[in-house]
């Protein structure tokens, strides 16, 4: 029978990415120490790979795809082919940013007074052609963690990725630059994804992935409203296309249902009433295919 070998990101990424593959209905229980989770799809086969490994492993062919940030993708260099980009990360849906980071007292204030400094960060490639790129010579060390406690005694900067801030705020840094802006890419082997059996499983995950994340920014809605106020609250309603109106058992009364933004439900749903809507339901969506 033909597999589909997924790479999964192990570490800051594991939890959110089980969680949107288990709204998408895929189910990943992932055991105590065990780097081969299970999953109810008999022709899927998971693998939990740290993320800055999973572009050289899925370039090498040693798994068909995997999940990982563009960060990872470039530093690797590997030879892979990307199938979507998919915008979520520990916390929030906001790209991730790789800054240029130093202690609130320094006097480094941008990438010309790196000159003759020593530099920690995991992402070693991108800060050496960072430094190249604006022609300044200083040391870059390869951090295995912990980043943000090396300044000022082990090191004069530090190049680390954030999603907030706030860790870097918490131990007292200050962000100078912005190296780049990176999401979570869902990435094949080039190989694998000419494959026909394995490019079709791979966009029928992608696309129930996207539904998940489309789904998380906006409600549902149900009104019934009367012939007469119909227009009205017609004329209020935003939708991804047009609002689903349909006769109630009462031929005077009308059922409508739509699709809103979550950020605009508030606003609109007091607006809804005003105009002669009624009996209004809100419900939470799982997966919205645009």
């Amino acid at each position: 029978m033909a597999v589909l070998r997924l790479g999964l990101p192990k570490g800051s990424l594991e939890e959110t990415t089980v969680d949107m593959f288990s709204r998408a209905g895929y189910k990943i229980d992932i055991q105590s120490r065990s780097y081969y989770p299970s999953i109810n799809d008999k022709e899927i086969e998971c693998v939990l790979i740290r993320a800055q490994e999973m572009a050289r492993y899925v370039g090498e062919g040693l798994l068909d795809c995997g999940l990982t940030g563009y960060d990872w993708v470039m530093e690797s260099g590997a030879d892979v082919e990307e199938i979507a980009e998919l915008v979520y990360g520990k916390v929030g849906r906001a790209p991730l940013r790789w800054v240029l980071a130093v202690p609130n007292d320094s006097k480094i204030n941008g990438p010309k007074d790196l000159e003759g400094k020593r530099i920690a960060t995991e992402a070693v490639g991108m800060t050496q052609r960072y430094l190249d790129k604006h022609g300044v010579h200083a040391s870059v060390e390869f951090s295995w963690g912990a980043t943000e406690v090396k300044p000022p005694h082990l090191a004069d900067a530090i190049v680390e990725i954030t999603e907030t801030g706030s860790s870097l705020r918490a131990n007292n840094l200050r962000i100078v630059d912005t190296l780049c802006e990176t999401t979570t890419r869902f990435i094949a082997n080039k190989q694998a994804a000419a494959d026909p059996f394995k490019r079709a499983k791979m966009e029928k995950i992608v696309l129930l992935l996207k539904a998940v994340l489309a789904a998380e920014s906006r409600v549902g809605l149900m009104i019934n409203v009367h012939k007469d106020k119909l227009q009205d609250v017609l004329s209020i309603l935003p939708a991804l296309n047009k609002p689903t109106v349909a006769h109630l058992s009462d031929e005077n009364w009308f059922s409508l249902t739509t699709v809103i933004d979550k950020d605009v439900a508030r606003d609109i749903i007091p607006a809804i009433i005003a105009a002669g809507g009624q009996g209004l339901v809100e419900y939470s969506l799982n997966k919205v295919i645009m």
